[in-house]
């Protein structure tokens, strides 16, 4: 029982933690180009068009 005078406070600190860091990442555009990671994966990224 002892034990959740430590555990408890933890979680809620790490839960806040949490929710702050996702709020960051909202506020700075982290969520705003869904698609543009997808597409950059398939980009090999030499910026030079093939040659055939």
């Amino acid at each position: 029982m002892n034990t959740l005078i430590y555990l408890i406070p933890i979680a809620l600190f790490l839960g806040a933690v949490g929710l702050v860091a996702f709020l960051w990442a909202l506020k700075s555009g982290q969520y705003e180009d869904l698609e543009g990671a997808s597409w950059r994966v398939l980009d090999d990224g030499d910026g030079k068009p093939e040659k055939k």
